[in-house]
């Protein structure tokens, strides 16, 4: 191993040993499945903004989005305004609703249990049938996190493919199962302020190398001047109103990932929102416009030039060729932040619906609160074994894991979720006929190709979830008293909140 492999070796080793003393810390403050699966609802602004977007950009933020940027160029700015503005939709309609009303309707701790308790289903159904399509997306979700750190081990220290996914899944099993969500929250807050200095150092660093901006574009150019048009794509064809579509049809996923609407849920008040919100989409904006210029800068910086799912590493090339050992492994920590911060989080979310609503909800009702903090550090463990075997094929790319369990939720979830905190004539039939039309398009959908069937599948199953509830509500029995009475409740606190103005 090298001089500059050491430095940046201890380097990775400093920052394990930092997260396992924050999730040593947060297990001693962990005394219930609320705390391990919600933090006690008490995130302050600041943690929560940070944790959900650290939590939603993951490892694709760091290789998949500058990967696309490098291969496609200004294309990309179609997908990180879909992201943007999916990001600034979210806080603004659903973070003050669902915080509020997750707490009225049974301080309900996961998504499935707040739509069992907000539609009074006894039967349970809607409550399993969510917490069904939570595992399987997620299993996706986290392997494409186990990917982009089986990468990243394997282009750093050249080790073997499997054994970098094995120490990056034991890493994440390690400070997840034990401190919960108090650790995941603390550990996303300082992974978020690393990602962002790292996305904003590279690609200022690149093109302060290159020349300024104007150099660096002119050298894009000289590659290939079809990669500085947004209109077209990198072989110079139109894009399409279907391709323009699917990458700003990314941003209707936000209203239904389960792992950023838990910040929602566990940040300490409604009046601790809007300042969040500023905070995240700051945060937001600063990320995606780094990672796509990285992506772009390495066009004109890297020769040899990268080739196919090799693109995804163009961060990592950059890095390496433009820093001290010191600098390079705080700017690589970076991505193993990214990567961390997403999975941690997607396993926690998991291990909930796998905990508290088909085992206690369904298997054993009467389950300690002991038992179940210890079944959900087991889940934690069984779930990301299983995402580690999905994870073990090195061709596998990040960005479309992602995209196809970003689809999953975004469909599944979001329309149920938004009409549910916005529409009181929606009932039990109307969600539960929503979850199923949305997951199951975005299965169905992603099996097919050509013509329209190129959209990506988020859009169809979104709109056909909403049409779904929109129907099988209206076709069905209003809702009770009791449920028309807790919307109202709902809606009265959140009109007494504070207003959202600039100097809170």
């Amino acid at each position: 191993m090298s001089t500059d492999q050491i430095v940046i070796s201890l380097t990775f080793l400093v920052y394990l040993l930092l997260l396992f003393a924050i999730g040593w810390s947060a297990y001693t403050r962990t005394r219930d499945l609320g705390d391990f699966i919600l933090g006690g609802r008490r995130l302050g602004s600041w943690t929560a903004a940070l944790s959900a977007g650290a939590s939603d950009m993951s490892g694709w933020l760091l290789l998949g989005l500058p990967g696309f940027a490098y291969l496609s160029g200004m294309e990309s700015v179609w997908l990180a305004a879909g992201l943007l503005a999916g990001t600034w939709l979210n806080w603004r309609t659903m973070a003050a609703p669902l915080r509020s009303y997750s707490e009225i309707a049974g301080n309900s701790l996961t998504i499935p249990a707040f739509l069992r308790q907000r539609f009074r289903d006894d039967s349970g159904l809607i409550q399993v049938v969510s917490a069904s399509f939570i595992l399987l997306f997620f299993v996706f979700y986290t392997s494409s996190g186990l990917v982009a750190g089986g990468k990243l081990f394997q282009s750093v220290f050249g080790l073997d493919y499997t054994w970098a996914v094995v120490i990056g899944t034991c890493a994440i099993i390690l400070y997840t199962a034990v401190g919960g969500f108090l650790a995941v929250s603390w550990t996303d807050l300082m992974q978020a302020l690393l990602m962002v200095a790292a996305l904003i150092a590279v690609p200022v660093m690149a093109i302060n190398e290159l020349g300024g901006i104007d150099t660096t574009f002119n050298l894009v150019k000289q590659t290939n001047p079809d990669l500085l048009d947004a209109m077209t794509s990198n072989e110079g064809a139109g894009l399409s109103l279907i391709s323009v579509l699917s990458l700003l049809g990314w941003g209707l996923g936000y209203f239904g990932q389960p792992h950023i609407l838990a910040r929602f849920k566990g940040i300490e008040s409604v009046a601790a929102i809007p300042k969040a919100r500023r905070i995240a989409v700051s945060w937001t904006f600063l990320t995606l416009t780094g990672a796509s210029l990285a992506g772009i800068a390495g066009i004109g910086y890297l020769d040899p030039p990268l080739i196919g799912a090799d693109s995804e590493k163009v961060f990592i090339q950059l890095v390496g060729l433009l820093f001290h050992p010191v600098i390079a492994g705080i700017c690589l920590a970076a991505i193993l932040a990214a990567i961390m911060s997403t999975a941690d989080s997607q396993l926690l979310v998991a291990s909930s619906a796998l905990t508290a609503d088909l085992y206690k909800g369904i298997i054993r009702k009467t389950a300690t609160t002991r038992e179940l903090m210890w079944v959900g550090r087991i889940t934690v463990i069984l779930i990301a074994f299983i995402a580690f075997l999905l994870a073990l094929n090195p061709e596998s790319k990040v960005l479309d894991l992602v995209a196809y369990a970003w689809a999953g939720f975004g469909a599944a979830l979001g329309p149920t979720l938004l009409l549910s905190l916005y529409w009181k004539r929606m009932n039990r039939m109307g969600a539960l006929a929503g979850i199923l039309a949305g997951g199951i398009t975005v299965v169905i959908w992603k099996q097919l190709s050509g013509g329209i069937f190129d959209l990506y599948e988020i859009i169809p199953g979104f709109i056909l979830s909403s049409i779904a509830i929109i129907l099988f509500s209206m076709m069905s029995r209003e809702p009770g008293a009791e449920i028309v009475a807790e919307y109202a409740r709902v809606k009265e606190t959140i009109a007494q909140r504070p207003p959202d103005n600039l100097s809170r």
